[in-house]
C-alpha cells in the first residue's frame, strides 16, 4: 500500500486514476497549498490497520485466564 499526494486541481483533472490507485489498495492524499485536506483510502481500509495494530499487540501482549480463581490468598480476602 502506498500513499500519493495529489493537488486539488490535478485530482479533479484526472479524478478516475486516482480512484482507480484507491481501488487497487492505495491511499492518496489531497493537498491544498501543501496542506493536507483529505484522504481517499480503500473501503476496508480502516479494518486493515486495526488488524494490523491487533497483530502489533499480539507481539508484546500476555494471553491468559483472567477469570478463573487463582491459589493466592490476598489480605482483602480473609
Amino acid at each position: 500500500m502506498s500513499q500519493l499526494s495529489v493537488g486539488v486541481s490535478e485530482f479533479r483533472a484526472h479524478m478516475s486514476t486516482f480512484l482507480e490507485q484507491v481501488q487497487a489498495g492505495n491511499i492518496i492524499r489531497l493537498m491544498s497549498r501543501g496542506a493536507e485536506i483529505a484522504r481517499i483510502v480503500p473501503p476496508d481500509f480502516a479494518q486493515r490497520a486495526a488488524r494490523q495494530e491487533l497483530a502489533k499487540l499480539r507481539e508484546t501482549a500476555v494471553v491468559g485466564d483472567v477469570l478463573s480463581p487463582i491459589e493466592e490468598t490476598w489480605p482483602a480476602s480473609e
